[in-house]
């Protein structure tokens, strides 16, 4: 029997009654865990998110996600890309990571709700001032915003730091967007710093991968991706792309609507930088 299943059935008479219900729940479907969020693991076994923390420290884990990867590499089920094999070529796998994007974009098109999208990107061209929290995995699309947004006049500000984030978040105010980017939805850092700006009175939006997690709680606009990758890794690959394209898609909009506004700002960004260019 695998390592952490095992110690699962050890500790089991020790857990409480909220534990056991967790424990039941992933003996009997192991091959399960691996695409649910904290809340719909909570949901299924009919416990908590802190009972499902909690029973994680009893096996010595850090927390969910430790959990999860521990018990999906136990049966072989993490790999970081189900369809490459070792026999293909640089490019057999560059069509694949191709066919793999555009059926994420496909499936962001049929997850993705029109009316929070154009909420969104109101909220996002009203804002006076827009802050953008993203770790790991999801900096580099916080990152992208935020030059995005920058260059198209918007007082917009990307924090990778977990401190910088909770601080930021404490300086907003009504009028104010904060924006938290976490394929897992289960970022505590980025949560926390969405329940901070929400707080202060700000707009929350987060762009996260579709399902029910800790972010959707704390967020007043929900920008969901889609993606198969979640059966089969714990890394968002493919739905970084769809988050940089709805991305893009709220920075055309922005361009859009504030005209010449946006078109004096982006002019003055390209005056800026000619002397950055041969």
């Amino acid at each position: 029997m695998d390592r952490t299943m095992l110690k699962i059935q050890m500790l089991y008479d020790e857990m409480g009654k909220s534990e056991k219900k967790v424990a039941d729940f992933i003996i009997s479907h192991p091959s399960e865990l691996l695409p649910l969020s904290i809340t719909e693991l909570a949901e299924k076994s009919k416990s908590s998110e802190a009972t499902i923390v909690r029973f994680a420290r009893r096996l010595g884990l850090s927390g969910y996600q430790e959990l999860k990867i521990s018990i999906a590499r136990e049966s072989g089920k993490v790999i970081d890309n189900h369809d490459v094999a070792t026999e293909d070529t640089t490019f057999e796998i560059f069509e694949k990571v191709t066919n793999d994007i555009y059926k994420s974009l496909e499936m962001t098109k049929q997850s993705l709700s029109p009316e929070a999208l154009e909420k969104a990107a109101k909220a996002i061209l009203d804002a006076k001032k827009v802050v953008i929290f993203g770790l790991g995995n999801s900096a580099s699309v916080a990152q992208d915003a935020g030059h995005k947004f920058f260059r198209a006049g918007c007082d917009a500000s990307v924090f990778s730091d977990n401190h910088m984030q909770a601080i930021a978040a404490s300086h907003l105010n009504s009028g104010d967007v904060a924006i938290g980017i976490s394929h897992s939805g289960s970022s505590k850092d980025i949560v926390d710093a969405l329940k901070i700006a929400k707080g202060q009175g700000a707009t929350t939006i987060s762009i996260t991968n579709k399902g029910k997690s800790p972010i959707v709680k704390e967020s007043d606009i929900t920008l969901f991706t889609s993606s198969m990758e979640t059966e089969y890794t714990i890394l968002g690959l493919n739905s970084r792309i769809a988050a940089l394209t709805i991305i893009d898609t709220i920075y055309s909009y922005i361009v859009c609507r504030k005209t010449t506004d946006a078109e004096n700002a982006i002019k003055s960004v390209e005056d800026a930088l000619k002397g950055k260019k041969y």
